[in-house]
């Protein structure tokens, strides 16, 4: 006598908020793939696994699913987890370690999750409302200390008497741009050739402020 197969234990049903949550997760692959624009509520449901039906109780609108997205995206910021570090070496007054681990925390968080980045290029370009909520809530308090910084090694008389803002700006846009190049056009460079890139960068920028 054949034994009976046994079936599988049910899975545990999922909560409101952790429906909502999975949702949220499944729609950030479609969007950073098809843009607001592309997508549409039948390819969003299939990625998460759910009907068109069970998306609209969660999210009235494709716009609501795509605004619930930013919010997530909001809520960190780059780079992650390096302030105290930061903070360490700009009281040392190591101009190249700090710029130079700047650089890294910046790379790491563009690597992190290609989909995020994806993502919110397509917002901006799409000129999604909420494009603006992450720009102001990370990248210009990000600037204004790198900002700080530059202008307090001004007051020392080590950098020479440049825009800080400006000079942050340009240090953030040439580590972000090789960034993106990474995530976007570029994934399989080495870590000891991005290693090399980031410090050659790191000279470049701080030839241009230090005082001769």
């Amino acid at each position: 006598m054949r034994p009976r197969p046994t079936s599988s234990p049910p899975k545990p049903r999922m909560s409101s908020p952790q429906r909502r949550a999975a949702i949220v997760d499944a729609a950030v692959q479609v969007f950073s793939r098809k843009g607001f624009r592309g997508a549409t509520t039948r390819q969003l449901a299939a990625a998460v696994g759910v009907s068109e039906p069970v998306l609209y109780l969660h999210f009235h609108t494709k716009r609501d699913l795509y605004s619930a997205i930013i919010e997530k995206l909001a809520q960190s910021g780059p780079p992650r987890d390096i302030g105290g570090e930061m903070a360490v070496l700009a009281r040392m007054g190591d101009d190249r370690a700090f710029f130079l681990r700047l650089a890294h925390g910046m790379v790491q968080w563009h690597r992190e999750e290609p989909a995020r980045i994806r993502l919110l290029m397509f917002s901006a370009l799409e000129g999604h409302e909420l494009s603006d909520l992450f720009y102001q809530r990370h990248i210009v308090p990000f600037f204004e200390a790198i900002s700080k910084y530059i202008g307090q090694r001004i007051e020392q008389g080590a950098f020479r008497g440049v825009d800080p803002m400006r000079a942050a700006r340009a240090f953030c846009n040439m580590i972000s741009g090789y960034a993106q190049d990474l995530v976007l056009f570029n994934e399989s460079e080495t870590e000891e050739s991005i290693r090399t890139n980031l410090e050659s960068m790191v000279n470049i920028f701080l030839c241009g402020v230090r005082k001769p």
